[in-house]
């Protein structure tokens, strides 16, 4: 594979502002056509160099509000709050948990797992 250009991923300029019209007479029906689209990644990524978006494939995190197809936005860069949704490694593999408390993590044992980044969103269909 050869790389011919690499770098920071550049924003889009917005390409329409939302303006008062300057016409006099009847208003135009097109006028809401100058307002901005809504980008969902300024919505929802506050650090662009850390997030990641990750598809679920299976069911096993109903229980976390998790379902199959969701889509996680995911933030390697925040600041963890126990009690939170991660993405951790355990046993080689990717696992969606709910990051244990210090007395659950004791009482958990052996269970080894490495934190992996935070979650910040699901998106699912409705």
């Amino acid at each position: 594979m050869e790389v011919t250009e690499f770098g920071k991923i550049k924003r889009k300029q917005p390409k329409h502002r939302a303006e008062v019209s300057m016409q006099t007479g009847f208003p135009s029906p097109a006028t809401h056509y100058l307002e901005r689209t809504i980008d969902l990644s300024e919505v929802l990524v506050k650090n662009t160099e850390a997030t990641f978006y990750v598809r679920i494939a299976g069911s096993a995190w109903e229980h976390l509000g998790v379902y199959k197809n969701d889509v996680l936005v995911i933030d390697r860069s925040m600041e963890f709050v126990r009690g939170k949704i991660a993405l951790v490694i355990k046993d080689g593999a990717f696992e969606v948990m709910k990051f244990p408390t210090e007395e659950e993590r004791k009482n958990m044992g052996e269970d080894f797992f490495e934190l992996w980044g935070v979650v910040t969103y699901a998106i699912h269909a409705l």
